[in-house]
This record gives C-alpha cells, structure tokens and sequence, in this order.
C-alpha cells in the first residue's frame, strides 16, 4: 500500500479475470476511492486490454497488463504484489488463484463460488488459518438493503427464534448465461451441465440466510439432503427456438431442471434451497425467514409480526420496515449507495478491510459453507440419501459470536 500527499492510505488491487463479472466488478472498483487498479489478467489479451481500457476511460492510470497464460495470474502476484486481488475467472480456477494469493500475503476476494470441491475448500480454510491471513468469497446478496436489513430485525428479536428458512436462485438463465442468445451455442458453464447434477449456483440464495441462522456462530448445518426433477428444460427451449434439429434439443444434460435441498442444524433449524435455472420463469430469489414470532417473505414483499402486525394473520408491506431498520451500510452517501447497489457496498467492505490490515466482512468459514452445497447436493442426489455437512469451524462455532455486518 501506498499514501498520497494527504496520507491517506491507497490500495492497489489486481484485477484477474476480465470478462464479463471481472469488467462489472471493475466499473464498480472503479468507483471507489482510494484505491488502484495496479494490474489486470486474462487469459484472452483482447479482455485484459478492454480492462485496461475502461481504466483510462474512467480517468485512472493504466495498470499492468498480464494475459495469453493459463498461470498470468502468478506473474502478477510475483512482480506487481498488489494488496488484494479480485478473482472473477472460471469457478474450477479460484480456488488455485486464492490460494496463491495467501501463499503471498495477498487479500484474495473470489467471486463466486470460493471453491468447487470439499477438499479445495478444506484447503482454503487451511491456508487462511495457517498464514492467520483473511479471505472472502465476494457474494453479493448478503449485502443487499433488503437482506441487511431483515438481518438488524432478526437480531433485534422481531422475529423470536428462528425456525425455518427457504431460498432460491430462481434465474432462467438458458438464453443469456449458459448459451448464446443468437446460435444457441454453448458459453463455457454448460460443461458443469453436461457432466454433474447438483445445485450449480447455491451461494446467491444461501448467502444472506447463513446470518440470519447464525451459522458458524452458535450453529451449524448437519445434515444435507438432495433431490433433481427431469431434465428437461434445456432440450424443450431448444426445440421452440431453434426447432428439432438443433443438436441441443436432443443432447443429454445430467442437470436436473430443479434440485431442491433439504438442511438441518445442530440445533434444528431447517433450511430449504431450490436450484432453478433451467425453466421459464420470472427471476426470483424466494427468501423467507420463519420464527416463532413472525415471517418475512421476499416473493411477496411482505411480513408478518405477532407482536406488531395490525391484522391478525394478515400479510403487510415489507418496504416501511425496510426503511426503518435500514443497515449502516447503505445510510453512507446514501443516493449514491443506493444508486451503485450491492455490488458497490461489498467491494467497499472488502477493500476498507484491506486497508486496514482487518478482518474481512465474510469470512473463510462462511465462503465455505456457501460453496460447499455444490459438491454436497451432488453427493446426495447420486447417493439418494442425506450426507454429512463438514463443520469448517472445527466446533468453533460453539463459542462465536455473529460478525457479519455488525
């Protein structure tokens, strides 16, 4: 890190990783002071160049460019040794990355997942806890103003004790995100289609939730248990867009179009997470939060509080709760908050914890229970029974105290 004239501390950020999320996450960098783009790396050198580009465009210097090599990302590390560097590569790589930013006194923030695999997991939380060195996985919808601020009424008590959550990553996301709009082509996450049958892209649901269940700290999942629907979704769209000759309307997917999973807690909570991505639908996310005293319920922005509520079972809106237990997070500057979003409010989380040599806002042990749901879902559906969820905190959870966003 450096300081400027007015001492003030500036960080300097690698940015590796520029394709689509890498460009969005940058113009979001970008907005943020006190910091410097140092470095970008892409395997593709037109992607690292148009990220060089949108630096100078926005008025910053040019950062080094690393590109054409699977491995540029450690070239990176090794000559420009940035602060931190943002991971926004294919999922199967940012483990790899991570870690060698530990390895090297680097702040890795890893957009999502953290990891593919248990063990690669295991390895993560390994490594931090040896180098005593911080790490998060960047989810971006534990930092949404709604889910901050169910999360001050539930520490409050609005909601008694927590019994039961759902969520969702609820996103048709066949034409846009798996393969192209215009050919039908395949993007590079229909391999993960192809070849598993799991909840692909849990950690958007699942990631405002683990705070509201106070996993890791006082509780701890136990037990997963998870089934798939058909497959049939992908074949279907296919054959109406682009007729029954396309050579994806009749291909084999492994991907089941719904995974639902099943999780319970040491001390009894339920929580239930659908995996819906292959299926006409409007986009939808489905949080509900369920306690003895109350409900909230996202899809129909509405809530329901025993104690406080004017109608007796009756819904009412969720938007003036909202407004009244609004996180401190989105008070700052808050037409430009709520303007940049979620996005803006984590990655200037993530840097101000750099900044400060702190701890980071999400840590290893959640990153790791978020991610761990891909290969754990897996797991069950192939074996048609509930598996063991890993305990990342090794017990710790026992005596923790929640952190996030306190």
């Amino acid at each position: 890190m450096a300081a400027t004239d007015k001492n003030e501390i500036i960080v300097n950020i690698g940015l590796i990783g520029t394709g689509k999320r890498g460009i969005k996450l940058l113009a979001c960098l970008l907005q943020i002071d006190g910091i410097n783009i140092s470095a970008v790396c892409d395997e593709s050198d037109s992607n690292a160049q148009n990220a060089a580009k949108a630096c100078i465009d926005a008025g910053r210097q040019k950062p080094e460019i690393y590109s054409g090599k699977k491995d540029s990302f450690r070239e990176l590390m090794d000559k420009e040794h940035p602060d931190a560097v943002v991971i926004a590569t294919y999922w199967d790589s940012h483990a790899a990355i991570a870690l060698y930013a530990m390895e090297n006194a680097i702040y890795p923030g890893i957009d999502v997942p953290a990891a593919l695999s248990v063990d690669d997991l295991w390895s993560l939380v390994e490594t931090s806890e040896s180098r005593s060195f911080p790490c998060m996985m960047l989810e971006n919808w534990s930092f949404r103003r709604d889910n901050l601020a169910l999360l001050n009424m539930k520490r409050l008590g609005m909601f008694g004790e927590i019994v039961h959550c759902h969520c969702a990553h609820s996103h048709n996301c066949i034409d846009h995100w798996f393969f192209d709009p215009g050919t039908g082509m395949d993007n590079w996450q229909v391999e993960y289609l192809l070849k598993h049958n799991r909840s692909q892209y849990p950690t958007h649901a699942v990631g405002p939730v683990i705070s509201w269940m106070d996993i890791n700290c006082g509780d701890v999942f136990t037990e997963i248990y998870s089934v798939a629907s058909s497959s049939a979704g992908i074949n279907d769209f296919f054959k109406r867009k682009f007729g029954k000759d396309h050579p994806n309307a009749n291909r084999r997917f492994s991907q089941g179009d719904i995974v639902t999973s099943i999780l319970r807690t040491e001390k009894g909570k339920t929580l239930v997470v659908n995996n819906d991505l292959l299926l006409p639908r409007p986009y939808a996310n489905r949080w509900m939060l369920q306690g003895t005293r109350g409900i909230y319920d996202e899809e129909k922005n509405a809530v329901y509080l025993a104690d406080l509520s004017p109608g007796y079972q009756q819904w009412e809106p969720w938007k003036p709760y909202e407004e009244k237990h609004v996180h401190r997070w989105w008070q700052t500057d808050f037409p430009a908050v709520t303007l940049r979003g979620a996005d803006f409010v984590m990655l200037s989380q993530f840097i101000e914890a750099v900044r400060t040599k702190g701890p980071v806002p999400l840590d290893i042990y959640d990153s790791a229970v978020m991610s761990a749901i891909i290969e754990l879902s897996e797991i069950s559906i192939s074996k048609k029974q509930p598996v063991k969820f890993p305990d990342f905190t090794r017990g710790r959870w026992k005596g923790n105290k929640p952190y996030f966003a306190i």
